[in-house]
C-alpha cells in the first residue's frame, strides 16, 4: 500500500519527500499513519530498483531538498499493480481506498472495470463482524446495541458502495 501511494502520487508530479508524505498521510493517515522509518527505506528501495529518480533543488531554508520523480519503469510498476492488485487490496477498505485513488491512471476502462469487479464480488459474498454455528449474524440477530450499531452501519455503507460499483463499471464498460 505504501509503495503503491509512492508510485501513484509521483505518477501525477515530482515532489519532495515531505510534500509525499503530507499527501500518503491525507489518503490514509488518520486510520494508517505513515511514519519516516517506512516512507524513507521504501522511498530508497524504489529508487535502488530503478523506479524512481531523484535530484536535489534548493530548499526554502538552508538543507536542499531531494525532489522525487517517477521513472518509466516505475510507471510500469504502478500500472501492473493496479492492473493486478493483491487480494488484499480487493478486501482491505483502506487499501481499496488508495487503489481507486490512482485507478485512473490505467489507461483502459475495461482494465478499471475488472478491478472494480472484484471488489463487488467481495462485497457481494455474505459477510459478517460475527459469526454464530458458522453463518454471518445480521444486526436484527444480536441483542448487543452496539454491535447492531456496527452491523448496521456496514451494511448501509456496504450497499452504497455495491451501488456505486455497479454504475461505475456499467460506465466504465458501456
Amino acid at each position: 500500500m505504501l509503495e503503491l501511494s509512492i508510485l501513484g502520487f509521483l505518477s501525477e508530479e515530482p515532489l519532495h519527500g515531505y510534500e509525499l508524505k503530507e499527501r500518503i498521510k491525507a489518503l490514509s493517515g488518520h486510520v494508517r499513519p505513515v511514519s519516516d522509518g517506512a516512507l524513507y527505506p521504501a522511498i530508497t528501495r524504489l529508487i535502488t530498483a530503478g523506479k524512481l529518480d531523484q535530484h536535489a533543488e534548493p530548499g526554502s531554508s538552508a538543507a536542499p531538498r531531494r525532489i522525487l520523480s517517477l521513472t518509466d519503469r516505475g510507471r510500469e510498476d504502478l500500472l501492473e499493480r493496479l492492473r493486478h492488485p493483491k487480494q488484499t487490496e480487493i478486501t482491505d477498505q483502506v487499501r481499496f481506498n488508495t487503489l481507486l485513488a490512482f485507478l485512473r491512471h490505467l489507461p483502459d476502462p475495461r482494465e478499471q472495470a475488472a478491478v472494480l469487479r472484484r471488489r463487488k464480488e467481495f462485497l457481494d459474498t455474505p459477510a459478517s463482524f460475527f459469526y454464530r454455528d458458522g453463518q454471518p449474524v445480521r444486526a436484527e440477530e444480536t441483542d448487543d446495541l452496539f454491535r447492531q450499531g456496527m452491523l448496521r452501519v456496514a451494511r448501509a455503507t456496504g450497499e452504497a458502495e455495491r451501488k456505486w460499483l455497479a454504475e461505475a463499471i456499467t460506465q466504465l464498460e458501456g
